[in-house]
């Protein structure tokens, strides 16, 4: 089996898709069996000022990093359980040590097998508003939509004030769902929650969308490149071809 590293970067979403994998490889594998894991977390507070300020340099920088540090813990390859931080990744720079599996493309490649036509995203307002999805999305020839900007700013802020903090609560619940009512009545057949900890609030019982889960998808994903299932990732940063 190959081994799999995870690049945490928002610790609740990097948990999530540590707890996946496991239980994945149990649900292929057996009681208590699973393919190795390693994962690194670096602090989040130490990059959200680069963020703010659109430094994909220093962001991409700080993930090499914990690349390295993966590479030296012998992982095969990596996944980053962070749909915000792809868009450093997909910046221009050196390639990363290792490979790594692209969460936009394992959730677009998902859309694409469920058939879907016009995906709604929601994430963050970095994501919600950048490269990465209409990138991954439209290389499939689907359809993808966002909601308006007092919409994108509550999802952003109920994302970075409370669920990066471990914070769940009906007010936030009700005010996706409402987010994602809308986003159906603009003509799309499903929500990609492109926010790691997007999950841990918004369940398939009461999305009025079905949903793209990307934490469980990219999960799911690493763990059957681990068992040869899927192919190893080739990409090592930069554009995606």
């Amino acid at each position: 089996m190959k081994h799999i590293g995870i690049l945490a970067h928002s610790f609740e979403g990097a948990t999530l898709c540590f707890r996946t994998a496991c239980l994945e490889g149990v649900k292929r594998l057996g009681a208590h069996m699973h393919p190795e894991i390693t994962m690194t977390c670096s602090p989040m507070a130490l990059m959200v000022e680069a963020w703010e300020r659109g430094d994909n340099a220093q962001l991409r920088g700080s993930f090499m990093e914990d690349a390295r540090r993966l590479e030296a813990a012998g992982c095969d390859f990596f996944v980053l359980p962070d749909n915000t931080a792809h868009i450093a990744l997909e910046s221009p720079g050196d390639p990363f040590p290792i490979p790594a599996l692209h969460i936009g493309e394992v959730v677009a490649e998902q859309a694409r097998r469920d058939e879907r036509t016009k995906v709604g995203i929601l994430g963050t307002n970095w994501t919600m508003t950048g490269p990465v999805y209409p990138g991954a999305l439209g290389r499939r020839g689907i359809g993808w939509a966002v909601p308006d900007e007092a919409d994108r700013r509550q999802v952003h802020d109920i994302i970075m004030d409370e669920l990066c903090l471990g914070m769940f609560t009906d007010v936030a619940r009700t005010k996706y769902v409402r987010i994602i009512e809308k986003l159906k009545a603009e003509g799309c057949d499903a929500v990609a929650l492109v926010c790691t900890e997007i999950p841990l609030l918004i369940t398939r019982d009461v999305s009025p969308l079905p949903i793209l889960d990307s934490t469980r998808l990219l999960s799911a994903a690493a763990v059957e490149v681990a068992l040869g299932e899927r192919p190893m990732p080739e990409w090592r940063g930069g554009r995606v071809a």
